[in-house]
């Protein structure tokens, strides 16, 4: 079996994952993991399946079929799972929103060598001001040989210029 990863675009509505569900397993794959979600209207996601070598053509085929359905997906031959050279570290992040945030912090953790696996972000009101609230989930991939107190005391220093409240944790606690 071999691993294919996904990129869907789609209108948000009922059925899209089902259609594409339906696809994977009647070209004998099996759906691995997948991160999805509705957004200003459109259903976005990626997809890791694995399908016997002799079917991707097939599958593929009938993936990109989806089109007529309004369902674009993106096929791209994709590894099984990466060497664990990485330490998965939590961040939170919240404060006032305001533009450049985001570049900010992942220039910082660019800078590191950290790798961003997972970013959810958004902008709320504030409970009691109602003013925007910006705030951000992350799984960072931290090299084993950075040391933790180093990434922290980097982000103390950003997030005090930021003016926003950072907190790490260990994903292995």
């Amino acid at each position: 079996m071999d691993h294919l990863v996904l990129t869907v675009f789609a209108p948000d509505k009922a059925g899209q994952v089902e259609q594409i569900a339906l696809c994977v397993a009647k070209h004998g794959g099996n759906w691995l993991e997948s991160r999805m979600s509705g957004l200003a209207g459109q259903f976005v996601g990626i997809v890791r399946v694995e399908a016997p070598a002799e079917a991707h053509d097939e599958l593929i085929k009938a993936l990109q079929a989806l089109a007529s359905q309004g369902i674009q997906i993106q096929v791209i031959p994709g590894g099984g799972e990466t060497p664990g050279r990485w330490k998965p570290i939590a961040m939170e992040l919240v404060g006032n929103d305001r533009p450049g945030i985001v570049r900010d912090i992942t220039r910082l953790l660019t800078e590191q060598g950290i790798n961003l696996e997972q970013l959810v972000t958004d902008v709320s009101p504030a409970p009691m001001s109602g003013d925007p609230l910006f705030h951000a989930e992350a799984i960072l991939a931290v090299p084993f040989d950075l040391p933790l107190e180093t990434l922290q005391s980097s982000l103390e220093t950003l997030a005090d210029e930021l003016m926003v409240e950072l907190m790490l944790r260990s994903e292995e606690e």
